[in-house]
Parts: structure tokens; sequence; C-alpha cells
């Protein structure tokens, strides 16, 4: 069944079935469906079926065009019914992994799309978790729930770990440059997974289990938070020793070796880097291991948008007004800039802890026109225009997400205050506030 699975991907004959059509699901749909690919997307969203089907993007950096092109060629659909699932020769999950209340990893939306999928599932076909989650994952989870079926992995199924790589925003690199990180659970499911992804990705990179690939993206991702909570922690320092952070990592970034420059912000945003690390320090637990550095280090972003706030309450102290009344303006909603994902935004923290103030919050962002739905938090918010008189009208000003389409010479003339986390502002100016 290996070579016939591997026959039929070699001639772009396999049928790609993707569950979840976000951030990391939807850009791996088009790579699939623009190399040659029949893809059916799975997603229990009916308004992303929708606008599938219809060839509509719903995520800005995703054109319709693009989207169009692959459906009028019959290379793309979407659906919500998972029994279509027996129609597919290979099956990559992009299903999300959020945090619970007390930051332990919630892998319920893998095991319940699992055990939906499983009823469909048939001999000869191929199934690959992309989510980011704790080592051991897909052995625990899905391996017995594949044997369950009386399947055999390696022989007559087969099983892989692949971990997602996106990052929306980047225009160096996309889903076929970035190199693919692959685990089988055995030798045969390495193998058929390798020509899966080898046939839309430039490079594959294997490892030798679906734990080795797992620990691969947390690593990836620890090293982000880590080093970001470092400089956070040492622009805490800067500051109140009347040290301009960002000269020094300017400075530091020149040296040509043994250093790599990361900056601060208002916080960890995204699905990855604010939500990984404690993936690893809950499984570490079994093993008793305590991970104090990860943790430490995870504090401290947590508490930046927080450190915002207090900037933000001193510039208007300074200015003999209160937060509790004051209107200000959230720049950005999106958790980086010139991209629409907000999930995990810091932006959204600052905005809830004004707001707890007392303060009139608005925000604006052209990537996000409206607030969107959120697990946690619901505003009824628009995204306002940047004119003369609007950026006169508020008291502060709070740059959480610097997007490029922001008009910065606008802000510094007609600002009262403006809150810079972001570095927007390099050079020393009286109405903005470094932070």
């Amino acid at each position: 069944m290996k070579n016939n699975l591997i026959k039929l991907i070699n001639e772009k004959k396999a049928r790609v079935g993707i569950a979840g059509l976000g951030y990391v699901g939807l850009p791996l749909a088009l790579r699939f469906s623009e190399a040659g690919f029949k893809v059916t997307g799975f997603d229990i969203d009916p308004e992303k079926v929708e606008k599938i089907n219809r060839g509509e993007t719903y995520i800005a950096q995703f054109t319709s065009e693009r989207i169009s092109n692959c459906v009028k060629k019959g290379l793309l659909e979407a659906t919500a019914d998972f029994a279509n699932v027996k129609d597919m020769d290979a099956l990559i999950l992009c299903i999300p992994t959020p945090l619970g209340k007390h930051n332990e990893p919630d892998i319920s939306y893998i095991i319940n799309t699992v055990e939906a999928v499983m009823p469909y599932t048939r001999k000869g076909q191929l199934i690959s978790l992309e989510s980011t989650t704790y080592p051991g994952t897909t052995d625990e989870e899905i391996v017995p729930r594949v044997e369950n079926k009386g399947f055999k992995i390696g022989e007559d199924y087969f099983v892989t770990f692949s971990p997602e790589r996106e990052d929306p925003g980047n225009k160096n690199f996309h889903t076929q440059t970035i190199p693919k990180v692959l685990g089988g659970y055995t030798s045969n499911c390495q193998e058929v997974g390798a020509a899966l992804y080898g046939s839309v990705i430039d490079s594959v990179v294997k490892v030798s289990s679906t734990k080795a690939a797992e620990m691969t993206k947390l690593l990836e991702n620890i090293f982000r938070s880590v080093n970001i909570g470092l400089v956070n922690e040492l622009k805490i320092v800067s500051d109140k020793m009347g040290i301009d952070i960002w000269e020094v990592i300017d400075a530091a970034a020149t040296k040509p070796f043994g250093y790599m420059p990361f900056y601060p912000g208002p916080g960890l945003g995204g699905h990855c880097i604010p939500i990984d690390p404690f993936y690893l320090t809950w499984k570490a637990l079994e093993y008793k291991v305590h991970t104090r550095f990860i943790e430490l280090a995870g504090e401290i972003n947590t508490s930046m948008p927080e450190y915002v706030v207090n900037k933000a309450q001193d510039a208007l102290n300074r200015a003999k007004k209160s937060v509790n009344g004051s209107k200000i303006l959230v720049m950005g909603l999106a958790y980086k800039k010139n991209v629409s994902d907000t999930r995990e935004s810091p932006s959204v923290r600052i905005m809830e802890e004004l707001i707890k103030k007392g303060a009139e919050v608005s925000y604006s962002d052209a990537y996000v026109s409206e607030f969107p739905k959120m697990r946690e938090y619901k505003y009824d918010m628009k995204s306002i225009e940047l004119t003369e008189a609007s950026i006169k009208s508020f008291d502060c000003i709070i740059i959480a997400t610097d997007h490029d389409n922001f008009d910065y010479d606008a802000l510094l003339k007609y600002a009262k205050i403006i809150v810079d986390p972001r570095g927007r502002y390099r050079k020393t100016y009286p109405n903005v506030i470094k932070a």
C-alpha cells in the first residue's frame, strides 16, 4: 500500500484533505491546489466553507482571485461533512491548540477532529498532524485511535507529524520555500509523508520520530519567547536607567558573530509564541522537570501589556489627566504588523486593561475593520479612520501594532501623547513616550 500511495502522490492523483482552514490550513490548501492536487478543505465554520466555495477570501494575505482560480479549476473545494474523508488519500490536520484557564494544553480540538474523521478512514491513507503540541501527542492520541480501527500503521495506514511554520506577513518566505520538518511513526510512514510534502515544498527535513518533530516546533518558539522575554526585561531596566534600549539593540546588532537581535514590544501575540512554551512546561512535569527558565520568560512577556498601560497612565498623569474618562486610541489590533491575525494579540489585552480603568477606548486598524469574534473578548467596535480631527480628539495614542500603512508623520504632528512600545519613533520628541 505504501508504494501505491506514493505512486498516487507522484502522479498528483492523490486526493488531499485539509482539516482546519485557518492561517495554517488555507495557505497549505492553496499550495497543494496550485501544484495540481485536488484538495478538499474541512472546517466546522460554515462561513469559511461558503466563502471558499464562492472563491472568496477571509484572510487578508490571500486574495480572492487566488482562491477563485483554484476553485474554478476544480482543484479546491470546502465542506463541513467529514464523511468525505473516505475519498481522501491524505488528510492533514491544522487544528488549533489553545491553552486552558490554568495554562494547561487544550488538545480537545485535535481529539474531537480525529474522532470525527475515524469512522470514515480506510486502508491506504495518510494522516498528518501539523498542530503545535507537546511531544507524544501523535503517538499517544492519534496512533491508538488509528489502531483501534484495526489498521497496521506503517503497512496499511500511515501517520506523521509535520509542524506548521507559517509566518503571516513574511514576504521573504512562504509555504513552498519554508523547509518542512517531518517525523513518521514508522520509516514507511516517513517515506509516504516525505513524498506528500516533497511534492509541494522545496525542502523536507526528516527527523527520527514524531516526538522529535513535535519538540522541534516547541524549540523554535521557545527560543523566540525566551529571547523576547530577555529583551523585554532589559527594556524595563534600561528605561529606569534612562537608557534607550533601541539604541542599545542597534549597536549590539553590529556585532557580526555571537549575537542575534530581538526586539521588545507590548507583549506576545499570535497562536504560537505566547502559547507553545506552556505545552512543554506542562509535559515536563510528567518527568518531574520544572522548566523555570521558560516559565519566567512567559511571565515577563505576559506582563508587558500592563507595563504599557502603566506608561500611558504615567504620561496622562503628567498632563494632569486620569485614565478614567480619557479618550485613548490603540493603534493596531493585529498581533504583528501588516497582517489581519488578532489571535492572542497584546493590543486586546491593553484595551481590556484601559477599559477596566475607565478609559474610552477606540482602535484603528485597516486590516481589521471590525472587532473579531474571540473566545475571551467581545467588544462592539469598528476601526476608526485617522484624520487630523480624529487624532486631535484623543488624549493618548498607543502604538500597539506598528502597521506600515499608518501615517506616523500625522500622528507625530497632531497627537497630544504617543506611547510607543514598538520603537517606531527612534528620535526624541516631546509628545512621544518610549515604552
